[in-house]
């Protein structure tokens, strides 16, 4: 069987480098002053045994410095204790989204009274003041030096014994000098609750519970919407019974399940409050990114990336993706408008556009809970290869719905990873900047840094580096790192 071309060179083994001045072909704007901090996955294999799903991997965080239209690179593993015993005894100890550690009975019993998450926190980055954070969907987040990427230590956002589960996509509000995140507390009652971290205590996670709300059955829930006056939850009908974690008896991922019948819902808080003000009803569908939430009069209108189920979920474990036929399922940009009163308490979404695309991102900083915001910049599939071959730019429209348009940038064997968009200083317009994306060049077996004009979506140039980038996740753009 021929193994996918992004396979051998996207999923394998990454050695830690550090490259003063990467070659770049093209020429750098003269106000592309900053660095580019990626995280994701540094390698699949620990001793004899190898991680099952893309979202396994032990965390590696990369940096592209941008200076003087030069480029400079490093990465380096996170040191966490997931890492550290996969380096000194070659072994998986911790578990994680979709891979255990080989244990006994007796440990799998011992782990319901002394719960053993991972600290391999290689999904996102984000900044709370001062403080740069390696981010995973367990409470324990791991802080680092952005220009060393060194571990500097540990931070948890919720620290109750079963509180295993948070986002990855926390909101952070500079005008308000606020966090916030949703951590689901998993027990005999379980609960959603959002976290609120004030920022003028130094980007410290000893926050406060803002709100909270009970569930039976816990959703996967891997970010969430917040316009400017409110908190929005998406509740997908892929739901777990808390006890079946408790037990240790599979992978964390595998122990939710499906039920359509639920459908989904959006519960909506109010961010000052923390008062449950509504909930709604929609068609069963998944998704797990937000991109945007806006206020508009007494409506709140959600941007999302969604799906139809949760297969794509399936899709990512790497004997799936073997599969000489492996097919990603697309996800759409969908929206909702969610009315905080009147009407018959159920909404539908309607699709934006028909392109696919995932891993959602936008003008963030200047950009989210603003009703003006349009463009939306991602990953997609052409179709022709097993995994995301090509970058999309999706122009929501006018508020009318009018000029909604897509742009596309692909090359042959190329996999790009998501776009970061990167702002003109002072600019006015929207999308005045640059798209940065870590792509990987399956022929060549290298990777490179693909800088894109943000307005027509064409390249301005790209810095060569002489080794491949394992595909990973988030990341973000920072003139200050």
């Amino acid at each position: 069987m021929t193994t996918p071309d992004f396979l051998t060179h996207g999923f394998g083994d990454s050695p830690e480098v550090e490259l003063d001045d990467v070659p770049v072909r093209g020429i750098l704007p003269d106000w592309l002053e900053g660095t580019l901090l990626r995280n994701g996955p540094g390698t699949f294999q620990v001793g004899e045994r190898r991680y099952r799903h893309w979202f396994d991997g032990l965390a590696m965080l990369h940096r592209f410095t941008l200076q003087g239209g030069r480029v400079s690179y490093a990465n380096r593993f996170l040191e966490t204790k997931a890492y550290s015993a996969a380096r000194d005894d070659g072994r998986i100890a911790y578990p994680e989204f979709a891979t255990d550690p080989c244990r006994s009975l007796f440990a799998r019993a011992m782990a319901v009274f002394d719960p053993q998450v991972t600290d391999s926190a290689k999904v996102n980055i984000t900044r709370l003041a001062e403080r740069y954070l390696a981010l995973a969907e367990t409470p324990v987040q791991v802080e680092f030096d952005p220009q060393t990427l060194k571990t500097v230590g540990v931070d948890s956002w919720d620290t109750s014994t079963f509180g295993r589960m948070t986002t990855v996509h926390p909101h952070v509000d500079g005008d308000r000098g606020e966090a916030v995140n949703l951590v689901v507390r998993y027990g005999a009652s379980s609960q959603y609750v959002f976290r609120q971290v004030d920022l003028a205590e130094g980007g410290a996670l000893e926050g406060t519970d803002l709100a909270t709300r009970r569930v039976a059955k816990p959703s996967y829930i891997h970010s969430f919407g917040m316009s400017g006056r409110y908190l929005v939850l998406a509740e997908f009908p892929l739901v777990v019974n808390p006890i079946s974690l408790l037990l240790w008896l599979r992978p964390y991922i595998e122990n939710f399940r499906w039920e359509p019948r639920r459908g989904a819902r959006f519960h909506l808080f109010d961010r000052e409050t923390g008062a449950h003000v509504r909930t709604l009803r929609a068609p069963a569908f998944f998704a797990f990114h937000h991109v945007n939430a806006y206020d508009d009069g007494d409506d709140v209108v959600v941007d999302l990336v969604g799906y139809d189920d949760a297969d794509i979920i399936g899709a990512f474990y790497l004997h799936r993706l073997e599969e000489p036929d492996a097919r990603i399922p697309p996800g759409t940009l969908r929206r909702f408008r969610l009315p905080v009163r009147g009407g018959d308490g159920t909404v539908t979404g309607e699709e934006l556009s028909p392109t696919g695309i995932e891993l959602p991102s936008l003008d963030y900083d200047r950009m989210n809970t603003r009703p003006d915001q349009r463009y939306v910049y991602g990953v997609g599939l052409s179709g022709e290869r097993g995994f995301y071959d090509r970058l999309v730019k999706i122009d929501t429209g006018a508020a009318d719905g009018s000029g909604r348009s897509t742009k596309i940038w692909s090359e042959p064997g190329c996999y790009p990873g998501e776009g970061v968009f990167a702002g003109r200083p002072g600019r006015e317009r929207e999308d005045d900047g640059v798209v940065l994306s870590v792509v990987l060049d399956s022929e060549r077996g290298t990777s490179f840094l693909l800088v894109l004009d943000a307005e027509g979506f064409t390249e301005i140039a790209r810095a060569e580096l002489p080794h491949p980038v394992l595909l990973g996740y988030h990341g973000r753009y920072d003139t200050s790192a």
